[in-house]
């Protein structure tokens, strides 16, 4: 990822580009300056000419070399961040492997095995390496890279969904032993039923006289979280959230600097918090992820399938059945 943009009109530009005096520049990392296209040029334009001129310089004969240009391309960038931070890490291993072999000679049998060999230690990395290499392969397959798609007919390990669902006993124990930001973002993940991006991600402009203005990155589905006595007293709990002397932020999950918080950085507190809480109280369980928060407030929702469906903000009902995981009580024989 390339530093933050200082003028954010600039923010559609490919790594290491500005404005020079009279083109689109591209500054290599050794010095110097090379000359894109005009200021006449569109931005899809621009990308076109840094691709070409990043393709140029890279081995066009491995698959490391394909990798690399598909991290330089504007579909890559295009991608949501923890997208791209996961495909870096997906690169480590599957690059360790194929790295050095010529793409059009990897073919089928050769993903399978792979697939096998990494299962037996993970089959869900296994899945998530896979779809990587398959998404680099169809970017280079559209622009005439590589022959084919060996991923193509090679079967994934079923996935067995979660069903994990959180205790009202759980949750309150968890909350007790947490600082302040996890708190306030264990209440919007319950509360708004939101990922942990979307909450991490969400600014202080998103608080309106309604409620809060959640749009879901994973779905694109805009909705107002509206006010209730529960979702007010969490935003007043954000408000309070520290702040060096000085600083301000427009995250409403804040680090003391006003940053934002990075999946990974929250994540390493979100841990701590777990592990306090089963020093604390070894008698529950505290085996469940911070996405199962989700899950609890979609299961706690009352309503049918479809109240809960227009409330979670999934675009069909399949997808809510997954996080509704709360065991129903149903009558037994003679007793309805």
């Amino acid at each position: 990822m390339g530093r933050k943009r200082s003028n954010p009109a600039d923010s559609w530009m490919p790594p290491r580009t500005c404005r020079g005096r009279s083109a689109f520049e591209f500054k290599p990392k050794n010095g110097g300056t090379i000359r894109l296209c005009g200021f006449d040029s569109s931005p899809a334009q621009v990308w076109s000419a840094y691709e070409a001129l990043i393709n140029d310089k890279k081995d066009e004969h491995v698959f490391a070399g394909l990798v690399d240009k598909f991290f330089n391309s504007g579909d890559f960038v295009a991608l949501a961040v923890e997208t791209q931070k996961d495909y870096r890490k997906y690169s480590v291993k599957v690059l360790s492997v194929f790295g050095p072999v010529p793409p059009d000679q990897i073919k089928p049998e050769h993903i399978r095995k792979y697939m096998d060999k990494r299962g037996l230690k993970s089959r869900t990395q296994a899945n998530r390496e896979k779809a990587f290499i398959s998404r680099v392969f169809r970017w280079g397959y559209e622009r005439g890279m590589v022959k084919m798609n060996p991923c193509i007919g090679v079967k994934q390990y079923k996935e067995i969904g979660r069903t994990r669902y959180i205790t009202h006993e759980e949750y309150e124990a968890l909350y007790k032993v947490s600082p302040p930001v996890v708190q306030v973002a264990m209440e919007l993940a319950y509360l708004c039923c939101a990922r942990q991006a979307d909450i991490l991600s969400m600014k202080k402009n998103q608080i309106i006289e309604e409620g809060i203005l959640i749009q879901q990155s994973k779905t694109g589905v805009t909705q107002i979280k509206g006010w209730g006595p529960r979702l007010e007293a969490a935003m007043e709990r954000a408000k309070m959230l520290p702040l060096n002397v000085g600083m301000s932020s427009i995250f409403v999950v804040h680090q003391p600097s006003g940053s934002g918080y990075t999946r990974d950085g929250f994540n390493s507190r979100w841990m701590k918090a777990k592990q306090d809480a089963k020093e604390k109280f070894p008698e529950l369980e505290f085996d469940f992820t911070f996405h199962d928060l989700k899950a609890k407030g979609i299961s706690d929702l009352v309503g049918s399938l479809n109240d809960k469906q227009a409330i979670s903000g999934h675009k069909n009902a399949a997808q809510t059945a997954k996080y509704d995981r709360k065991i129903a009580i149903v009558p037994a024989v003679g007793d309805q």
